[in-house]
């Protein structure tokens, strides 16, 4: 752990796994029977785009699409989310 400041707290902070979030919304999608178009058409996106995008991991679906998918899918946003290891950073007290 870096060296530690006088005024700041380590934290441990999960960071969200990318690649792993856009598998899980892949494997959501196909267990709920929805093609990319359904979920396209369902977020009123012109492309299919960032649907492939969230899914390959090279994007990240915004708080309220997060919030649209848990309505899609059924599930809570926790149950989309693949988290890494947690890391500690510092913060400012």
């Amino acid at each position: 752990m870096p060296e530690q400041e006088e005024n700041e707290v380590p934290q441990n902070i999960p960071a969200i796994d990318m690649v792993g979030t856009g598998k899980r919304i892949s494997e959501l999608r196909t267990a709920a029977g929805l093609s990319v178009k359904d979920m396209q058409d369902y977020f009123g996106f012109a492309t299919p785009q960032a649907i492939y995008k969230w899914q390959h991991g090279t994007a990240m679906p915004t708080i309220d699409n997060f919030v649209g998918l848990s309505v899609l899918f059924g599930v809570s946003i926790n149950d989309i989310l693949v988290l890494e290891d947690a890391s500690f950073i510092m913060i400012s007290a």
